[in-house]
């Protein structure tokens, strides 16, 4: 094996070009890389093998290939005509890349190249994106715990602040503007929806307000679903109206004349859910980015309840946010969230002088952004599980006669705009409503589920490994009045399950239909096979 300076640390002799210098990966001599000093064979390499910027892996891939490039950032590069070659210490580890090929190299650190963009499939689009190896070449990247950086140079913090060097050559300044460990993370997220980048935000409503306070100033007005999760709800209805100046239209989200309508020469922002928290209202994402795009009205879509289920991005989103507190985390034990779309947008919400994620301070901490690298590999196979569940207990609900709200279902009324919407193999999505009509009853429902069935737990949130329940109206959507919520359709006993996955499906039914017997909510002899 061979170190960044081509010297084969076994027998002292150099390679011509680094070949065969990945060990641990197998690379081509294409894909060639220095891990954070594992080749090292000198003082000079060893000693700069435990700087921080020894090497910035970012994956680019291509169409037919995947190629490793390394970056070194800190130290100064000199031009030599159209060529740029790294001043390193050990004189005989030299990298010779054009200028033009050395930015593409590093605009990939943070954003998704655009042949990976091409996906279809939005597992497939994260495994195609490699993080960086760890600090001595383990398996899982290493954690960027600092909250300030280290230079070289003094000079090198003035050229940080004035904008001249930044994350995408890997330079970084404060944890608050940009963290290695959280940009690895944001980049897996943005694989999975498919954008040109993204960035995580310490909750989801701070990926929410973030992105609004960002395209709206004082007097812009935004156009929303009127069936929309509670807290979205009040940050539009009534906290940036009253302390912002921006001003929100909710409209029925389905009915495509009355959005139109609702848009005004000040709206900047048309917002709604994929699928609506609780409704389950699916949204068609290309008929109303249409008419937001006609009118220069950016759309911005809430793909909490759906991810890789739907891609809002491929569809005519312009921004797609997330909560990954939820199925993302899918632990219930992290708050989180995301904030995916343009890169160009990505870089002015971080901005020194300007961003709203950077000046309003939601920082996610490093930790969480490990966290979440660490569950993104098996979201896909969490999520199946989920929306297989889901289904089979939707189905039979409703042969038992309960109303159920469920996109999986035929009855549904955007049944068949979610199969032309859906991501193929992911299912219709994990979340169900069952309404009982009185809050009474599906208080009773839930208390008996929880307490003598243990079919699941009455919770607010969705996404954790076992059932959760909560009555929604006086819940997740008690922002709303009495009037929003009949307006929103969520009525007084509607209670959402986020559909768990723990024990057999066939142990969790008979749960389920415990008390529903016990309740008097179906009889004795009432089966689903009938």
């Amino acid at each position: 094996m061979y170190c960044r300076c081509s010297t084969d640390i076994q027998s002292g002799h150099s390679s011509k070009s680094g070949e065969d210098c990945a060990h641990h990966s197998g690379h081509s001599s294409l894909e060639a890389a220095t891990c954070r000093g594992l080749f090292s064979c000198c003082p000079e390499c060893k000693a700069r093998a435990r700087s921080r910027s020894v090497c910035v892996i970012g994956f680019v891939l291509g169409a037919a290939e995947r190629k490793l490039a390394v970056m070194d950032s800190e130290f100064n590069c000199d031009k030599e005509g159209s060529r740029v070659t790294s001043s390193l210490p050990c004189k005989k580890a030299k990298m010779d890349v054009s200028e033009d090929r050395l930015m593409s190299i590093t605009k990939s650190v943070v954003s998704i190249p655009p042949e990976v963009m091409e996906w279809t499939d939005p597992v497939q689009g994260l495994a195609s994106v490699r993080h960086e190896f760890g600090e001595h070449g383990g398996v899982n990247m290493s954690i960027e715990a600092s909250s300030t950086f280290t230079v070289m140079e003094p000079e090198t913090l003035s050229k940080m602040f004035a904008g001249q060097l930044g994350h995408e050559r890997d330079f970084y300044i404060y944890s608050r503007h940009f963290n290695p460990t959280v940009l690895n993370s944001s980049r897996q997220i943005a694989a999975i929806e498919g954008t040109e980048a993204a960035y995580c935000t310490a909750s989801g409503m701070a990926a929410i307000s973030g992105v609004l306070l960002q395209l709206c100033c004082s007097g812009d007005h935004v156009v929303a679903s009127s069936r929309l999760y509670g807290g979205t709800h009040a940050l539009l209805a009534h906290f940036l109206p009253r302390a912002c100046g921006i001003q929100t239209t909710f409209v029925d989200i389905e009915n495509l004349d009355a959005v139109r309508s609702a848009i005004k020469p000040s709206t900047k922002v048309l917002y709604f859910e994929s699928i609506s928290n609780p409704t389950l209202t699916v949204s068609n994402i290309p008929a109303l980015a249409q008419i937001a795009h006609e009118k220069n009205v950016k759309v911005v879509v809430d793909n909490t309840f759906a991810p890789l289920l739907i891609s809002p991005a491929r569809l005519g989103a312009d921004v797609v946010l997330h909560s990954i507190s939820k199925y993302i985390s899918g632990a219930s034990d992290i708050i989180a969230g995301a904030v995916c779309g343009p890169a160009e947008l990505i870089s002015s919400m971080m901005g020194l002088h300007q961003g709203a994620l950077l000046l309003l301070g939601p920082t996610m901490n490093p930790q969480i952004a490990f966290q979440i690298s660490l569950r993104l590999p098996h979201l896909g196979l969490r999520m199946k599980e989920h929306c297989d569940r889901a289904l089979v207990f939707a189905r039979r609900l409703r042969k038992l006669g309960l109303k159920v709200i469920y996109p999986g279902l035929e009855e549904h009324p955007q049944h068949e705009l979610m199969k032309e919407l859906r991501n193929e193999g992911y299912g219709f999505g994990g979340m169900l409503c069952v309404d009982l009509v009185t809050t009474e009853l599906a208080y009773d429902f839930m208390r008996h589920l929880q307490n003598f069935s243990q079919f699941g737990l009455m919770a607010v949130s969705l996404g954790y490994h076992d059932t959760l329940m909560s009555c929604s109206g006086s819940t997740t959507s008690s922002e709303q009045s009495k009037e929003e919520q009949q307006k929103a359709g969520i009525s007084a006993g509607l209670v959402r399950m986020s559909i768990g996955f723990t024990g057999s499906l066939e142990k969790r039914w008979s749960q389920l239909m415990e008390a529903l017997i016990s309740l008097k909510l179906i009889s004795e002899k009432a089966s689903w096979q009938n």
